[in-house]
């Protein structure tokens, strides 16, 4: 029978190295807390694990260019403390503004935005800050639009009067994000609808 530290390895290895973020949680159902606790320190002490923060763990990816272990992957390390802690996160306006390509403007420090405490973490060497959030933003998370609606709530009113992010909005978003947007429409401010509506032009839109 396979020990705690082969199960917990094998589940790492299948989703690929730096991929994941896990929590002793993701393994209660291998042994006790005890029994994965101390799985997972002999597996950091191996060196076939790696851990980022407090309670969080990676199987870590080499990186080529920087000859050495790869950073680790913060939105997986983020969404690890969001299935442990039973809260929902996404990343703040202004980071997904720069994802999505709407402003050249950049985030001074990595930052989320939760329906949990507002908190600031050190996460793989870095300060991770988690700010509360108004519910009528946080009902967006784990959906496909959710970085667009937060994209927009940063860039407020002015972007609906911006054909550029029109445009940008309409060339970059792929037909998922189109129709939750379409679908969901009244769940955005009021005055995004108009540009909404222009941008999934050809889906179909709730009433």
């Amino acid at each position: 029978m396979a020990s705690v530290a082969e199960m917990i390895m094998k589940a790492m290895a299948e989703r690929g190295a730096g991929a994941w973020v896990c929590t002793p949680q993701d393994f209660l159902g291998l042994g006790s807390r005890q029994a994965v606790d101390q799985a997972l320190s002999r597996l950091v002490r191996a060196g076939k694990l790696r851990r980022i923060g407090r309670g969080l763990y990676d199987m870590p990816r080499f990186s080529s260019v920087l000859g050495r272990p790869a950073p680790a992957d913060m939105d997986a390390a983020v969404s690890a403390l969001a299935r442990r802690d039973g809260v929902r996160v996404m990343p703040d306006g202004l980071a997904a503004a720069n994802r999505l390509g709407l402003t050249d403007a950049v985030p001074a420090r990595v930052s989320y935005v939760t329906d949990g405490a507002s908190r600031t973490l050190r996460i793989d060497g870095r300060t991770v800050r988690l700010r509360h959030c108004k519910p009528r933003i946080m009902q967006w998370a784990g959906r496909p639009a959710a970085a667009t609606v937060q994209a927009l709530d940063w860039l407020g009113p002015d972007a609906a009067r911006d054909a550029q992010i029109v445009a940008a909005l309409r060339r970059c978003l792929p037909d998922d994000v189109k129709h939750d947007l379409g679908q969901h429409i009244s769940d955005v401010p009021g005055w995004a609808v108009p540009l909404v509506r222009s941008v999934v032009s050809g889906q179909a839109t709730a009433a």
